[in-house]
């Protein structure tokens, strides 16, 4: 924590949460629930809910306890009586992080490695583009820090409109994995709520996303918006930041809305 916050150089923080989608709509088939109760001329209030932590709705941190193999989650604790639908997560749920996330950010940017705007839907992200990348910016993403991985989402629906993110999206090819396991990261972070591109073709769906959680200890970050932090960066021409995340303290819960900040 200490040497991130050295990172902190201009006192200039930016938002990677994409906006709350209270909407449905054909990327959204779950949004965030959000309506007024009170609006008089002496006060305002409103509710806000989550139906799906895990969707399309929000910007949000997987804990632990989100999905598992073989009947067991990371850490080897075994499913069976520790996570039900009466009492939610007893082992490895996000109260765990209740005092939050504070690391080193380190923005992967493929498409400016690519000199394009966004990849196009089913681009596959191999090691040697994240090597690539390092190498073009001159960082490397290490033990305990947060990886944040950007391929342009936000950028194409703004130019092109709303997709049905299951039928098209960049993603992380399998060979990653060994990849992820070698540099001993914290957290992962993607724009989309999974880390398979699609079309697939041969590749297992969620194998990333699923071995990361389970077999690799990674926290992710999915749905995340990371156009404003790229262009920060690129004006820096620095691409490591502190970065802090404080999930919600829900006890037993699974995942958290969260709105992750990088500091410049």
């Amino acid at each position: 924590r200490k040497q991130a916050a050295a990172l902190v150089k201009d006192g200039i923080s930016v938002s990677l949460a994409s906006n709350a989608a209270t909407e449905k709509g054909i990327d959204v088939p779950c949004p965030v629930e959000w309506s007024m109760l009170i609006a008089n001329q002496s006060s305002a209030m409103d509710r806000i809910g989550y139906p799906c932590i895990h969707g399309a709705g929000t910007t949000h941190l997987d804990s632990f306890a989100h999905v598992f193999f073989d009947g067991k989650m990371w850490n080897g604790y075994p499913v069976a009586g520790v996570v039900t639908m009466d009492h939610g997560a007893g082992k490895n749920s996000i109260l765990t992080m209740k005092s939050g996330i504070v690391t080193r950010g380190v923005l992967y940017d493929i498409p400016k490695l690519k000199g394009v705007d966004y990849l196009e839907l089913g681009t596959r992200i191999f090691p040697e583009d994240l090597e690539a990348w390092e190498k073009k910016a001159g960082v490397k993403a290490g033990a305990g820090d947060a990886l944040l991985l950007r391929w342009g989402r936000w950028t194409r629906r703004a130019r092109l409109g709303p997709w049905p993110i299951n039928e098209g999206m960049a993603g992380l090819d399998n060979s990653v994995i060994p990849w992820l396991k070698k540099r001993d990261i914290a957290i992962l972070g993607w724009e989309t709520p999974d880390y398979a591109p699609h079309p697939a073709g041969d590749l297992p769906p969620s194998s990333v996303h699923n071995f990361a959680l389970t077999i690799l200890g990674i926290h992710l970050l999915d749905r995340a918006d990371f156009d404003a932090v790229s262009e920060a960066a690129a004006a820096r021409n620095r691409w490591e930041f502190m970065l802090t995340i404080a999930p919600l303290p829900i006890p037993r819960g699974t995942g958290s809305p969260v709105n992750p900040i990088a500091m410049f």
